[in-house]
């Protein structure tokens, strides 16, 4: 930090984790805990924020605040018009949980298709053996897998499943029609035995897969979100769930988060859940905090910022 006073820059890192970092004060706090939070606020200068929305009042008890460093991608929990309004810069860090995700998203494909959550269940109660016909799983080979979205978590994953033997689909935002793997929307989610979600939040991709899409899908498909929640609509997942069209689905992510103990989704054994810690990895923290020191620097430096947003 050689372009600042002696002071290290007060970095607030919301989650409950400690990491240390030449040149910076850096402090931790649960997303959990908004009493600390709110304490620490007029002091940071930069916050690392992970999932709690972050709003314009927020940014307004932090009169220091200079940077929103979001550890990973989506910046949908960031209320970017009110940082833009304050002058606060926000940059995220694509890429960097890619990995994770990916590998993820396989392991809630297997765990529906194998039915891992009554497997589970009957083995901690002494009855794990024999299953009857009802707990019979498939495999992914010989399956299609339709990725909905063609970044690099769908590439990654595109990878996975056709080396396991799976067939791959895709659809994007811009066609790619000189691919014989990609596929109009509507098109892939008729050929689908598996879909999987990989595509940010936007008030286009708003319950982009309702009722009507999930219909599409063929009877017996597996739904598997690592993306964002509200990308489906949940009532219509539920639904179509519970009337046996859909065969299962792998969800690490909600239209409400938390995800409430007494949500439908939890009454269905045929869903396999995971608390929106697809990316959470220590190779991938190794990789976020890579970035946001870096940012922090240039911050400090006055460069311009890595994967600035705002």
């Amino acid at each position: 930090m050689n372009d600042r006073e002696e002071a290290d820059m007060r970095v607030l890192l919301h989650y409950d984790m400690d990491h240390a970092e030449p040149g910076l004060d850096i402090v931790s706090c649960s997303e959990q805990d908004d009493a600390r939070f709110a304490g620490l606020l007029p002091d940071a200068e930069v916050i690392w924020h992970v999932l709690r929305p972050l709003t314009g009042d927020d940014m307004d008890r932090a009169p220091k605040l200079r940077l929103i460093q979001k550890l990973g991608t989506g910046v949908n929990t960031i209320d970017l018009d009110a940082a833009a309004e304050r002058g606060i810069a926000v940059a995220n860090m694509p890429g960097r949980n890619a990995q994770a995700v990916a590998e993820t998203s396989l392991l809630l494909a297997l765990a529906a298709l194998r039915k891992l959550v009554a497997f589970d269940a009957r083995t901690r109660r002494g009855a794990g053996w024999p299953a009857d016909r009802s707990l019979v799983g498939g495999e992914l080979k010989g399956r299609t897998v339709g990725l909905l979205g063609g970044g690099e978590v769908a590439g990654l994953l595109r990878g996975m499943l056709e080396a396991i033997g799976a067939r791959v689909l895709y659809t994007s935002r811009r066609p790619r029609r000189d691919d014989p793997a990609w596929r109009e929307l509507d098109d892939l989610l008729r050929a689908s035995d598996v879909l999987s979600v990989h595509i940010p939040l936007t008030d286009e991709t708003h319950h982009l897969l309702n009722a009507e899409r999930l219909a599409l899908l063929p009877p017996g498909a597996i739904v598997v979100n690592t993306a964002r929640g509200a990308v489906i609509d949940e009532s219509a997942l539920v639904a179509a769930l519970a009337s046996g069209h859909l065969g299962g689905a792998g969800l690490d992510v909600f239209e409400r988060e938390p995800l409430d103990s007494g949500d439908p989704l939890l009454a269905l054994g045929n869903v396999v859940v995971m608390p929106h810690v697809a990316w959470l990895t220590g190779e991938t923290w190794d990789r976020y905090f890579e970035v946001a020191a870096e940012n922090c620097r240039r911050l400090a430096s006055g460069r311009d910022l890595l994967h600035r947003v705002v």
